[in-house]
This record gives structure tokens, C-alpha cells and sequence, in this order.
């Protein structure tokens, strides 16, 4: 699991007083750098090896400016040539935001995914934790 700290600046909040819905992508996507940095150590785009597929964020309370926000990043999912990044904000103990976002091993040149092998497959299998299945019963 990756973690990094996010301090909320002023200009992050809205009419409402929390922090504006539309700075997570932008986090979660700073997060994901430690990931990023696996297929691009040096995060140079003309070296890029991966897409976005999808991407999806739970807003389940608000974030305030003045108390900073944990990124916890981590991989949830491993596919052949696919992954799940899930990544969880936290904000004074309290779970606030849920985000999976799924990404592509993708070559570029030949416009197609490749397969997640070798070194970087076991990269990743260090930061894998599986989801627990929950049921709405």
C-alpha cells in the first residue's frame, strides 16, 4: 500500500464550506503516481505504459479544509493485462472517499494491452489486496 498526505488548500472548497468534489480525481490520480512509477520509473509521458479504463469514486462524507486527508492506494484487482486500483481518502479517522479506477498495460505504438509479466507483475502483487466481498442482506 502507498500513502501520501494531501493538505487542502483554501481555494479547494466550495460555496458549502468542504472540499470541492472535483479535487478527488485529482488527488487519487497524484496518488497513483507511486503505482505509475512501477511501469515509468522516471514518469516521463513519451515512455507511458498505461490507460485509464474506468474510474469511479464513492463520496461518502465531506472532506474540510484545515485537517490534512490520506491517500491510501493499493491494488485491488489483477487481471492478465488489467488492473484495479483502489484507493481510499481518510480524514481525521474517518473513511471519506472510495475510488477504483481500472488500468491498462497498453503499448502505445501498437495500440493493444500486453500482458502484466515478470518484475512488474510481481511489483504489483505486493501492493495487492483483494476486496472483501460485502453483502447488502
Amino acid at each position: 500500500m502507498f500513502m501520501r498526505t494531501i493538505e487542502p488548500a483554501f481555494y479547494d472548497t466550495d460555496a458549502l464550506g468542504h472540499v470541492n468534489n472535483t479535487r478527488l480525481p485529482a488527488w487519487f490520480e497524484l496518488a497513483r503516481n507511486d503505482l505509475f512509477r512501477l511501469f515509468t520509473p522516471d514518469l516521463d509521458p513519451r515512455k507511458w505504459r498505461l490507460i485509464m479504463a474506468r474510474m469511479e469514486i464513492d463520496y461518502r462524507a465531506e472532506l474540510h479544509y484545515g485537517s490534512d486527508i490520506e491517500i491510501r492506494t493499493y491494488v485491488s484487482r489483477l487481471g492478465n493485462s488489467s488492473f484495479t486500483v483502489t484507493q481510499e481518502a481518510w480524514q481525521k479517522g474517518e473513511l471519506t472517499n472510495l475510488g477504483h479506477t481500472v488500468m491498462v498495460h497498453f503499448d502505445h505504438d501498437l495500440k493493444r494491452a500486453v500482458p502484466l509479466a515478470g518484475e512488474l507483475r510481481t511489483a504489483l502483487e505486493a501492493h495487492l489486496q483483494p476486496l472483501e466481498e460485502t453483502s447488502d442482506a
